[in-house]
């Protein structure tokens, strides 16, 4: 039990909703603008706990990412690993973990300058990869996830202390209105939402197919959805999408004929690195949760054109 949880939660007695503890954007404010980042970007990641950026990448820059993912299928002995999840309902890959470090040429993707420039403007910081994944809906059969934050999951079994990480999802196959696109209540972010019931021992085994440990309440939710709405952003692969790691966001099924391919890149602030657990009985595995600090992306003045620019295709 720590005495310092600022975020109590898994709780066995309901505890309403109280405003963050940390700020949104962690950038002093002599260091605010310094990054790609103006104004108008950063009052609406510091408003809604995201921003989107429609064609970010070209296809052409993302369509041999995909074709990875394609051959990684066909690796017997990953697909037997724990990195890969099944999906509870096709058996189908769901998700793989530790991609920055099963891929090459993904683990460059995370160091994408563009990228890093952004997120280090809104950490404050230096950076290391957190976590990396892929979430795949097949076609007709690609399972949804439940609404829940992902720094509750992350404070509770992983030990992040506050909330200073940054989500990067990179779209690898068009996202549209059918083949379930990520869904965020914007505003969100500004509250944490304690969850009820304790964290069962090894629950990523379960919870990473199904998660019903460490999701908010309905009437919370419609609460939060009353105040911010509910936004999905859609467009053509090779578009980004950064959220706030508290920002409530949840995705249907799949049931158009279309495959719903997503990467995700957690970046969290090296002022920020895991504790022990603060809601769970032990630690998850590192590729659920990275303890290696030897993967901070740290960037010094290796890209000294990102201060100062504007970022693209903000939409």
């Amino acid at each position: 039990m720590h005495n310092d949880d600022l975020y109590p939660t898994r709780l066995k007695e309901p505890m309403e909703p109280f405003l963050r503890k940390d700020p949104v954007i962690h950038a002093r404010n002599e260091y605010r603008w310094t990054g790609p980042l103006d104004e108008e970007a950063l009052s609406r990641y510091e408003r809604d706990g995201f921003l989107w950026f429609e064609g970010f990448f070209s296809y052409d820059r993302v369509q041999p990412f995909f074709q990875e993912l394609v051959d990684m299928a066909k690796n017997e002995e990953l697909m037997r690993s724990d990195k890969v999840i099944s999906d509870p309902n096709s058996g189908r890959i769901r998700s793989v973990f530790d991609m920055h470090r099963i891929s090459e040429r993904f683990d460059k993707l995370t160091r994408d300058p563009r990228i890093l420039g952004m997120v280090r403007q809104l950490l404050g910081s230096e950076v290391y990869i957190h976590q990396s994944r892929i979430n795949d809906k097949f076609g007709f059969e690609g399972s949804g996830f439940q609404w829940h934050s992902d720094f509750e999951t992350w404070h509770s079994e992983d030990g992040m202390p506050r909330m200073r990480a940054v989500s990067a999802s990179i779209m690898l196959t068009d996202n549209n209105e059918f083949n379930g696109p990520l869904m965020l209540i914007p505003g969100s972010h500004h509250y944490f939402v304690p969850c009820v019931g304790e964290t069962p021992e090894e629950n990523w085994i379960s919870s990473l197919k199904r998660q019903d440990t460490g999701v908010p309440d309905k009437d919370n939710l419609a609460m939060l959805a009353k105040r911010g709405g509910i936004q999905a952003p859609k467009g053509p692969a090779g578009s980004l999408l950064l959220f706030e790691c508290n920002t409530l966001h949840a995705s249907n099924e799949n049931m158009s004929p279309w495959p719903r391919s997503n990467l995700f890149f957690v970046y969290n602030s090296l002022s920020n690195t895991l504790h022990e657990p603060y809601a769970a009985p032990g630690r998850r595995p590192n590729h659920l949760g990275n303890r290696d600090e030897e993967s901070a992306l740290c960037m010094h003045d290796d890209f000294p054109e990102l201060s100062g620019q504007g970022v693209p295709n903000l939409s």
